[in-house]
């Protein structure tokens, strides 16, 4: 398959996947936002998923600048992976207009990276053993699971969905 179809799909699916992400963040209310009726709280969910999208298009972990207002342990959604006995204390909460930023950083790092990442190359991280395409997919993946969980809960607590993105 010709290599700039394969880059514009992925960029397409980026774009699609942020936008979507993006307008369940506009669309929430404050109350839902904030809520600590779930154990992940909508705003948590959100930066995590905006975090991961940034992280993983970086060339590697070592490469990874982490987003200026980025607060230590905001990315996980529980314990560390690797520290799972220590206690999880949720940090202060990002405004939407915080994420809505961060998100723009993120379309931002897709146009840059997107157009020079060697598909061929290992993923850059020693946790996720497959190359830089799976890695793409896998990101974007992520980033749609989490946007569903957050979609559905707009649905079923405030009556409001998101509209469909299509790749572009």
């Amino acid at each position: 398959m010709d290599d700039l179809i394969v880059r514009q799909t992925i960029r397409g699916q980026y774009r699609a996947g942020i936008d979507m992400l993006g307008q369940a963040v506009e669309l929430c209310p404050e109350e839902l936002w904030l809520s600590s009726e779930y154990q992940n709280r909508f705003w948590h969910i959100a930066y995590h998923s905006a975090f991961y999208v940034h992280f993983y298009l970086q060339p590697s972990e070592a490469d990874f600048k982490p987003w200026a207002k980025h607060r230590s342990d905001s990315n996980y959604l529980g314990p560390r992976p690797w520290s799972k006995d220590e206690p999880f204390e949720l940090p202060a909460p990002y405004s939407k207009e915080d994420v809505q930023e961060y998100l723009n950083l993120c379309r931002n790092e897709v146009e840059k990276q997107i157009p020079i990442v060697c598909f061929e190359a290992s993923s850059g991280f020693s946790w996720l053993p497959f190359n830089k395409l799976a890695l793409q997919l896998y990101t974007i993946r992520h980033l749609q699971h989490h946007t569903g969980q957050l979609v559905d809960r707009l649905r079923n607590v405030v009556g409001l969905g998101v509209g469909w993105a299509g790749s572009r």
